[in-house]
């Protein structure tokens, strides 16, 4: 009896440990005196004091001048004295014709309480005159402040808004003093930086895991498909290799809705006029043979709707949305409505079909991938499961909208709302 090859006994190295991250974070630096650091709450506390005190003084000058001016109008006497008799100088005296020195001493006084309150009410009236126009100037002058201060969070705003539409190149790049504004603009920028390298390197490994993953995969089709074709093949041979071309074409769809839906998470840059319903037609004709072999009739009006987005992209949408309604339909009589119309500001594609109830608690697990309806997730000859999910993520990246509604009776009716 041959012996057993004898194995060692040694320990095995250990595994090599993972290799460290190349990126290091930006060391903090401690500067030497903190509080002469001129940051946000400094400046503002400058500014906006510096504005209260700027506004008092413009005030109590006001203020001083009009005081000045009623003390001179209400200490002027209301008479004046010719070839020794009295003469009143004002409007509102009443005097006595005689000199007696009671009666023009009361006379006198109710004149100057006379005088001294119209000067009050005077003050008064242009006080609150010069308080509402220093108001006005001091909104304005505020909020021209307000957005000279500010303007850093609008510029990194905008730089984020362009962000989200995948423009990872872009960066803030804040100058000025080194203030909490511009701390934050810096760790944007380091933040953007690393988001770029890893998009780049998942956009690297997506296209290296392609040419991987579908070689193989080519190879072995074509070595099926000469096995197939050699007619000396016994039939055992012949439904083996048709078994495996079958599981290779299904491993095929998967890598191919696997990169598909990695592509299509992120937003759609380069846009361009596309017309929903000639996307809708052909994803119809490339379904019309399968629906004609499962007895399910294609039926629907399409008006023209034009989007701005990508057209491939665009086309697997209605591909997918209109095979998955042909093989998930009923046995007999079913049928397949599509439809797109143009609405105000967007453009709808609709996409009904007759098929087995569909509980309203299962309709969102239907978009999660490798997710069907109930329990059934493999061995089947529908698909792979990725078709809602790829059209959930294609419909995103064009900032777009899928929802799902079951039909009464059976089946579903998928709306997808696309802007102009």
């Amino acid at each position: 009896m041959p012996s057993l090859p004898s194995f060692s006994k040694a320990a095995a190295p250990p595994p090599p440990l993972p290799p460290k991250p190349t990126w290091d974070p930006r060391p903090v630096s401690i500067r030497p005196f903190p509080w002469l650091r001129p940051t946000i709450r400094i400046r503002l506390t400058l500014l906006y004091g510096g504005m209260f005190l700027m506004a008092g003084i413009v005030l109590l000058t006001i203020i001083y001048m009009l005081a000045a001016d009623a003390l001179h109008d209400g200490s002027t006497l209301p008479l004046k004295i010719l070839g020794g008799k009295f003469q009143s100088t004002s409007d509102q005296c009443d005097l006595p014709t005689k000199t007696s020195g009671p009666l023009l001493q009361a006379a006198v006084d109710q004149c100057l309480q006379h005088q001294r309150a119209l000067a009050l009410n005077d003050l008064l009236n242009r006080s609150l005159l010069a308080l509402l126009g220093l108001t006005v100037v001091a909104f304005a002058f505020g909020y021209a402040m307000a957005g000279r201060v500010l303007a850093p969070l609008g510029r990194i705003t905008r730089t984020a808004q362009r962000v989200a539409g995948s423009d990872l190149h872009r960066r803030i790049e804040l100058g000025g003093p080194d203030d909490e504004l511009k701390e934050l603009a810096d760790t944007f920028d380091e933040m953007l930086d690393r988001l770029d390298r890893a998009f780049e390197s998942q956009r690297r490994f997506v296209s290296n895991a392609s040419h991987e993953l579908r070689t193989p995969l080519a190879i072995n089709r074509t070595l099926l498909e000469v096995q197939l074709a050699d007619p000396d093949a016994s039939p055992e041979l012949a439904q083996l290799g048709k078994t495996l071309l079958a599981t290779n074409e299904r491993s095929e769809q998967l890598v191919e809705g696997l990169l598909l839906l990695a592509r299509s998470e992120n937003k759609v840059v380069d846009k361009k006029p596309v017309d929903l319903a000639e996307v809708a037609a052909q994803a119809v004709d490339q379904t019309r043979e399968e629906a004609h072999g499962k007895g399910v009739e294609l039926r629907g009006v399409r008006q023209q709707a034009f989007v701005q987005g990508n057209g491939v992209l665009l086309e697997r949408i209605a591909l997918n949305l209109v095979q998955n309604a042909v093989r998930y339909n009923v046995p007999e009589d079913g049928w397949v409505e599509v439809t797109t119309e143009p609405q105000t500001g967007c453009a709808v594609l609709v996409v009904a079909n007759t098929g087995p109830v569909v509980p309203a608690y299962e309709v969102e697990n239907l978009f999660e991938p490798f997710r069907r309806l109930r329990t059934e997730r493999t061995g089947s000859d529908k698909g792979v499961g990725l078709g809602l999910s790829i059209v959930r993520s294609v419909v995103r990246a064009h900032d777009g909208t899928i929802t799902a509604a079951p039909r009464e009776g059976g089946g579903l009716v998928m709306r997808v709302v696309l802007p102009l």
